[in-house]
């Protein structure tokens, strides 16, 4: 995949605008290495993914990703502190079973984080649930049968989480079909993505 084609992903641009070139970037959960090759082709990143999925290692290989096989459930622990500029978990929240745990990690061992997460407050999936149905969407592919989504958040949700960890949101992007969503962005919005840091003095409760 070359970067032409990947620049029709809205949220790897918005993550590749906050990034600054040459940027120590660690994509945890990093699938087949997409936005790793992407942000290396647009921003000249040092990158490193985490995955665990053997195929998805054997297609970072072939993308020319620098890769880990690790379980982002048992944690970081070989990863210094602060050795990373950026640590990004892309569309992968939703599917830890310890979400506090891992975003701890992204910030002990990364600077900044970001995350992205498809919105189970947007419109279509209340309305899926008011008729009596999970909803199943481009964003939230699977049935309730077959998901590896164990923890589905609101935008909402998610800032609260912040709060209450003592996380600053530094900056957030919503969007709908692949465009910024400005107005009510909880009702109107399916895929998150926010850029946030421990705020100063903080540490992990």
């Amino acid at each position: 995949m070359n970067a032409a084609s990947l620049h029709a992903r809205a949220d790897f641009k918005v993550i590749a605008r906050w990034i600054p070139e040459h940027a120590r970037v660690l994509d945890l959960g990093c699938g087949d290495g997409s936005l790793l090759q992407f942000l290396a082709e647009t921003r000249g990143v040092q990158g490193y993914g985490v995955e665990i999925s053997p195929d998805n290692i054997v297609a970072c290989v072939r993308n020319g990703v620098n890769v880990i096989q690790d379980d982002l459930e048992t944690g970081l622990h070989e990863i210094e502190d602060a050795a990373f500029d950026f640590v990004i978990l892309s569309q992968t929240l939703q599917a830890m079973r310890h979400t506090e745990d891992i975003v701890d990690e992204m910030l002990r061992v990364g600077q900044q984080a970001i995350v992205t997460f498809p919105n189970f407050g947007y419109w279509r999936n209340r309305l899926a649930v008011a008729r009596g149905n999970m909803p199943v969407s481009r964003n939230l592919p699977y049935e309730w049968y077959d998901t590896p989504n164990v923890h589905l958040c609101t935008i909402d949700d998610f800032e609260r989480f912040c709060t209450k960890r003592r996380v600053r949101i530094c900056e957030r992007v919503v969007l709908s079909d692949g465009s910024e969503v400005a107005a009510l962005p909880n009702l109107l919005g399916q895929l998150a993505v926010y850029r946030f840091e421990r705020q100063l003095g903080a540490s992990p409760s």
